[in-house]
This record gives structure tokens, sequence and C-alpha cells, in this order.
């Protein structure tokens, strides 16, 4: 009897072909698994939702599992994930944050729970439809980037330990999403034609998304406050920080007469700092709740480093700061290094070196 793998399936395309490719291999045998982790909101404002969290998303990764042959199965998780993602996510905006929701789904619910359920089930593996690799090192196996860098994943799963990378299956890794939505058109899977997730799964789309679902869910504690230049002046007014993020540029609802951005967010006293492009250049940033590959040791003299999901990386210097702290030297300033997205560090061949939440940006 081949090893058993379960394999994450959302809905979507790529989870669709991920699951298509190891089925027609033969050398698994494969199980398909969806975790109901929402519900569509109820926001008459929301446009559209992301794919994974839809009753329709879930139907059609049964639908693919039924064409292809494997058993399938969901299981409810909602409350997980209200509890690791969504109320965190609520709470850094209101602290005038940015977070990175899905590291934090990734590292707290998904590949937890479908390990967990992959151990309850007796599979050796666990796979998914993300972009990315692992690959052999010295002190074990490594995450690397997936080869098509405009679908990269890799930086969402940057703390995935060891003993996770050594069960962790990537059927993707080596693709480009064109190939991939090619084949889900060749193979006639349900739901090949659909669209991109473009959304945070749990928002919805369209103008204003964010800000109401934040206010909804807090509880009161969204405070007005005003917008300073870099002066100091007051130059308007604003319905809660979390309507802003650094490095925003439109809707800030001011004219100045000159572009501006988001410098800083003063959550204390609600204020929004604005500045010129200039203002928003970082020498380094601190970072906490930092993880590190098997073997990675600090400091670390050069390592490419992501500050955000589209990112390409700039190099620096890592050294330690303290208990599960670091800090981040640049060779050159760095635009918009925002406190609550991640910082994920890479080395020459595009291995996770590790990473951890922005804390701060040095000016």
């Amino acid at each position: 009897m081949p090893p058993r793998v379960i394999v994450a399936m959302s809905g979507g395309v790529d989870s669709a072909v991920a699951a298509a490719r190891l089925h027609a291999a033969g050398e698994h045998e494969v199980v398909g698994v969806t975790l109901h982790l929402w519900d569509y909101a109820d926001d008459p404002g929301a446009k559209a939702h992301a794919r994974c969290c839809a009753p329709e998303d879930q139907y059609d990764a049964r639908r693919t599992a039924d064409a292809l042959g494997f058993a399938h199965y969901t299981f409810d998780r909602r409350e997980l994930f209200a509890e690791k993602v969504v109320a965190p996510f609520v709470e850094a905006y209101l602290a005038g944050e940015t977070p990175s929701p899905c590291t934090a789904c990734n590292r707290g619910v998904k590949l937890a729970e479908l390990f967990a359920i992959a151990d309850r089930l007796g599979a050796r593996f666990v796979a998914t439809g993300h972009y990315a690799r692992v690959l052999p090192g010295e002190h074990g196996p490594r995450l690397a980037a997936g080869l098509d860098a405009s679908k990269d994943q890799s930086y969402f799963l940057y703390a995935t330990p060891r003993a996770w990378l050594e069960r962790l299956v990537f059927p993707l890794g080596q693709s480009n999403k064109t190939e991939v939505r090619g084949e889900a058109v060749a193979r006639a899977l349900p739901g090949a034609g659909k669209g991109e997730s473009q959304e945070l799964c749990f928002v919805g789309a369209g103008a204003g998304a964010y800000a109401r679902f934040v206010e909804k869910r807090a509880g009161g504690r969204v405070r007005p406050g005003a917008i300073v230049d870099s002066s100091g002046r007051a130059v308007g007014r604003h319905e809660g920080v979390h309507r802003f993020t650094v490095g925003q540029r439109k809707g800030l609802g001011v004219a100045l007469g000159k572009p501006a951005f988001v410098a800083r967010i003063d959550p204390e006293s609600a204020t929004v700092h604005l500045g010129e492009g200039d203002a928003l250049d970082a020498r380094g940033a601190e970072i906490d709740d930092v993880t590190f590959a098997d073997g990675v040791e600090l400091p670390i003299e050069r390592a490419r480093v992501r500050v955000r999901y589209r990112h390409e990386g700039a190099t620096g210097r890592i050294a330690r700061a303290g208990e599960g702290r670091a800090t981040i030297a640049f060779d050159e300033p760095v635009r918009a290094v925002t406190k609550g997205q991640v910082a994920v560090l890479y080395d020459e061949r595009d291995r996770v070196m590790g990473g951890g939440r922005i804390s701060g940006a040095i000016a």
C-alpha cells in the first residue's frame, strides 16, 4: 500500500492541480481535506470574496476529488480561525499596525490542523498548492522560494518547523501559474476557469471593506484623530487609525499641494503623521517572535530580506537583539518598513533562513 498523503483543497485551481498531479503519479494514496475557516461576511458593501471560505468552494473541492476518484473530507475550523487570525487582525489595525494574517493562518491554523488531521487519518505526508519548495540542506530540509517568483508563497510559510518540512509536499513548487491553469483546463478539473484570489478570504473586496470589517468588530474602540504634516501642523481629521498604513498615499482625505504619504501612525494619540517620500526610508528594522531554520545562527552577515509579500528583497545584516528578537541593518534604505508585517530572510539559493514580525523601523 503506498503511503497516504492528505491534500489541502480550497476549491481553487492551484490545490486542484496539486491533488491531480499527486493522484496521477500513483505514488501515494491521496485524500482531500478542506478546512472550513470562514463564511461570507454579512457586509453588503463588500463586492466579492476570495477563495477558500465560500460554501461553493468547498463544493468545488469535493467535485474535484470525486472527478479524480479519491476521498474528500471537510473539517470545521471556524472557531480556531476566528481566534488565531481574525481577532489578532482586528487588534493589529486598531493598534496602528498592518498585520500579515496569511502568515498567522498558515502557521497557527492551516498547517497545524492539517498535520493533526494527517496523524488522525494515518497519513505520512501533507500536500498543499503553495508555490514553494523544500530543498535538502546540511541540517535537514529547508523551505525555499517557488520557481515562479511572481507567485512564490514561501514568505507566508517562513515559520514552518523542520518536523513539518520533512512531511510537506509542494507539487507546484517547480511550476508557474500559466502552466498550472492550462493543466487544470486540460484535465477538465471543476473550477478550472476560476479567477485569482486577490483579497483576504475573510474580509472581501471593494472600497472600505477592511475598514468596515475592523469597525464592526472593534467594540467601540475606534477613535477619530488628527492628520498632521511633517512639521506637526494639523491638516485634517480621520475616523480611525485602522484606515491607514505606512506608505499609503491615496485616500488620505487631505490635499497638501504635493505628494504626501503616511509616514507614521501613533495609536496612543490617534494621530496619523504624513511626510514626503524620503520619510518612508528606513536603514533597518526591529523584529520579534523570530524563528530560524535549523543550522542558522546569528549574526547573519548577508541575507536577502523581504519586508512584505510583494517586496523583491533588500540585502542586509541580521544581529541578535535579545530573546526572540533581532535587528536588521539594510545595505541601502528600504521604503515603507511597516510594523505588523513580517520580514523573511533568504540565502543566495532562495532558501528561507528565518524571519519575524516587524516591531519597528529604524530611521
